[in-house]
């Protein structure tokens, strides 16, 4: 056979793309400020990408860009080595990227099927197919994921379970997650680190964003750190301390959440006496959510509530704001009983707030920063006088809590929803301790924030605590609630069903109890590594305690909202 009649050699297959993705140049402009600025970012295919920055450096919305949500004015994106434009995340989603965002994108009134399946309705439809993807989506990552569940009854952590599997259930090869373990124990952390590790060995590339340094070095294969909206520089994990990470993200040491010093005093300043509460659940049964709650909080005193979101905490905190109205017990407050005080009585005489949840119960994202100031405290000097607001006194104090919390902002007139979560937080624990609260309720008080705004928000609690603030603590931060804490008390079911001391507990030993595992008071067993069992004789009401735990399991697996999975 010639040369002239030889069948054509087949070309070489090409080798698959080194990169998944390709982000080249990548600048954006708002009004007044520079978000992103000659961005330059490579992520191999089948690895875990972190990228890690202050707030306000410009990851959201470098990320935001790449999901086709913005476009960037200057700089190129490029997908398995194919470039691309996206003018929505309908193209991101149809090239295969999925972004889990920091702040859900959920519809509250819809079950958690109708959220997964809307915009997806030609992958399986929207009944029985639908349910059964889900299902098998569910057991497969461990989400613990009910179809039939209302969306605006599930917790902050339930949610965020129901935005990984709306991800994977559009097919996803391409994850962003933003924040995502900001509300899980250690536990459940170790548990997605297990799945993300199993989506890499599958081929699947995950972008993985957080504030928790030591996460971010035991999971990332390599590390992006940008500062003021641009990059900085690549680190190998594997090669690299928490310390030094911290340092090249905003020029400081990691801060420590640690409180040596002791400034409880004898005198309450809120005693929770027998405090009950009924709800019903989104099946339309109706359950007890916060049963015997007892507790006091003195003068001085920081008090820890650790649990797995949903089991009751929510529900204690707006007990005690009033924003519901318990069954039975009763509040007092410095003296004065509260019980069926309103809120803003309560705000009057001297309670601050930081919610959970700070774009739904903090902030109105579309109002000036200048009015979400006011919020909650607007009958209340600088922002009134008598029945009047006081714009001109609200501004400026607005402009200094904006100077002294370090709130990333081009100024007051914008909305709070131009603010990263970081800076929205700063402004509101700004707004809660400018006015010199008695009682401090934390819930998550640095959930997505950096390492500095951390530390800056440590040491408001540590130096108000001098000065005899009293603060109830939630935080998913386990860290941070043995840190901060003086005392520890355990939340399961909507009871307190353990105590543990901060000096001596760990994480591993408190999410353990947070989990049901433990009861009663908890202490290091230095033989065997584990929590002992309670004792009975050394703790009063620790004999209850176990009964109260077994009572529990004989019941629905919820015992407030969100709990579905627990």
């Amino acid at each position: 056979m010639n040369a002239s009649t030889s069948p054509p050699t087949p070309p070489a297959s090409a080798p698959p793309p080194a990169y998944a993705v390709e982000l080249r140049g990548i600048t954006k402009r708002f009004p007044g400020v520079v978000a992103n600025h000659d961005i330059d970012i490579s992520v191999r295919a089948g690895t875990v990408h972190a990228l890690v920055g202050e707030n306000g450096a410009g990851k959201s919305t470098l990320m935001k860009i790449l999901y086709g949500m913005q476009k960037p004015d200057e700089g190129t994106i490029a997908i398995d080595g194919e470039q691309v434009s996206f003018g929505d995340p309908g193209d991101a989603i149809a090239r295969g990227i999925g972004m889990v965002h920091q702040h859900f994108m959920l519809a509250d009134n819809l079950t958690v099927l109708e959220n997964v399946v809307l915009g997806s309705e030609k992958l399986y439809g929207i009944g029985g197919r639908a349910r059964q993807r889900i299902g098998e989506i569910s057991d497969a990552y461990g989400l613990g994921v009910k179809p039939e569940a209302l969306v605006e009854d599930l917790g902050v952590a339930d949610r965020q379970r129901v935005e990984i599997l709306k991800v994977l259930y559009r097919g996803a090869r391409i994850l962003i997650l933003d924040e995502p373990t900001a509300v899980l124990v250690p536990q459940e952390v170790d548990a997605l680190f297990d799945n993300l590790r199993g989506l890499k060995s599958e081929g699947l590339t995950v972008i993985f964003i957080s504030h928790k340094l030591g996460e971010v070095l035991s999971v990332a294969d390599e590390i992006t750190v940008v500062r003021r909206g641009t990059t900085v520089g690549d680190v190998d994990p594997a090669n690299t301390t928490t310390k030094q990470l911290a340092e090249l993200m905003v020029g400081s040491e990691l801060p420590s959440p640690e409180t040596r010093e002791s400034t409880v005093t004898t005198e309450p300043m809120l005693t929770v006496d027998g405090l009950r509460l009924a709800a019903v659940d989104a099946d339309g049964v109706e359950r007890i959510v916060l049963d015997g709650i007892g507790f006091t909080i003195h003068k001085g005193e920081v008090l820890g509530i650790a649990g797995v979101e949903g089991n009751g905490q929510a529900e204690l905190v707006e007990a005690i704001m009033g924003i519901r109205i318990p069954d039975g017990g009763s509040l007092v407050l410095d003296g004065t009983d509260i019980s069926v005080a309103p809120t803003r009585k309560r705000r009057e005489d001297g309670i601050g707030y930081i919610p959970e949840d700070r774009q739904r119960h903090g902030l109105l994202l579309e109002a000036p920063l200048w009015e979400n100031r006011i919020l909650g405290h607007v009958t209340e000097r600088p922002n009134s006088r008598g029945f009047l607001i006081e714009p001109g006194a609200a501004r400026r104090d607005t402009e200094r809590i904006v100077r002294e919390y370090d709130v990333r902002t081009p100024g007051i007139e914008v909305t709070a929803a131009s603010l990263s979560g970081g800076n929205q937080q700063k402004l509101i624990v700004g707004r809660e301790m400018s006015h010199l609260p008695k009682l401090l309720i934390a819930a998550h008080p640095t959930r997505g924030v950096d390492v500095g705004a951390q530390a800056q928000i440590w040491d408001q609690i540590r130096e108000a605590r001098r000065e005899g603030l009293a603060v109830l603590l939630i935080s998913a931060d386990l860290d941070e609630l043995i840190g901060l804490s003086d005392t520890l008390r355990v939340m399961y079911r909507g009871r307190l069903v353990a105590d543990a001391d901060p000096a001596t507990i760990t994480p591993e030993e408190l999410g353990s109890a947070m989990t049901g595992a433990a009861s009663g008071h908890l202490a290091a067993d230095e033989t065997a590594g584990r929590i002992p069992a309670p004792r009975a004789a050394e703790e009063p009401g620790a004999a209850e305690q176990p009964r109260a735990a077994e009572d529990a399991e004989d019941t629905d697996e919820s015992a407030g909202s969100g709990g579905e999975d627990r």
